[in-house]
């Protein structure tokens, strides 16, 4: 898969800042996902241990949810841990990981944020960019900003808001289960964005797609 080359990843963190907040002028969160159009979803996930990056990329039919093809990169981290510059730690991994791919996906849901960032540049967002193509964040824990619990029913959801702006979904995926983070990264809107994830949720609180990519990188990411 051809993805762009937008910047270089080694910056200082001002100079990442600097560039996190040029680069999300350029994103698009107003464009709806036609679900009848969707063929393809993948699954992306990075694990980070004993020096190495292993970023993963799993691809799925949809809806059916099928596993189509698994992708995986490894090499060593060499940029530090930094809140909100989880990008630039993980984004040449998962670039390499992306070039790999057989398959071009027609959305990826990344196991991280959107725009529910300080600078709405989430990883879903600033990878999103590099791909060209519609990405969807799907948080495990709150990162950023305000909101009231959603109900307990599967499907039900809340706004979260940052600085007055609507940022992102707290999104019931199972009956009394803890909810998860969903924000838009590019190319997508809020509200097809929610309905993507739960159609990829069928069972567990975390949708498949993702599920199977943390699992492959789990497993992918080993010293030798």
């Amino acid at each position: 898969m051809e993805i762009r080359q937008l910047h270089d990843w080694d910056l200082r963190p001002k100079d990442a800042i600097a560039l996190q907040k040029k680069l999300a002028t350029q994103l698009d969160s107003a464009s709806p996902l036609d679900l009848n159009r969707i063929r393809t979803v993948a699954g992306v996930d990075v694990s980070v241990k004993s020096g190495l990056t292993c970023a993963c990329v799993v691809v799925l039919s949809f809806p059916e949810l099928e596993k189509i093809e698994t992708v995986c990169w490894q090499q060593a981290t060499t940029y530090p841990y930094i809140p909100g510059l989880l990008a630039f730690r993980e984004g040449p991994a998962l670039a390499a990981a992306f070039r790999k791919l057989r398959h071009e996906p027609d959305v990826f849901i990344f196991d991280g944020m959107g725009q529910m960032h300080p600078r709405r540049m989430g990883i879903a967002a600033h990878m999103g960019l590099w791909l060209g193509r519609p990405t969807i964040g799907c948080g495990k824990r709150h990162f950023i900003g305000a909101y009231q619990q959603p109900a307990n029913a599967k499907g039900s959801r809340a706004t979260v808001t940052y600085q007055g702006e609507e940022v992102g979904f707290v999104l019931r995926t199972r009956q009394n289960v803890k909810p998860i983070y969903v924000s838009v990264g590019h190319l997508a809107d809020m509200e097809s964005a929610v309905q993507l994830v739960l159609a990829c949720t069928p069972k567990f609180r975390l949708p498949l797609p993702i599920r199977m990519a943390h699992r492959a990188a789990a497993e992918a990411c080993t010293p030798g």
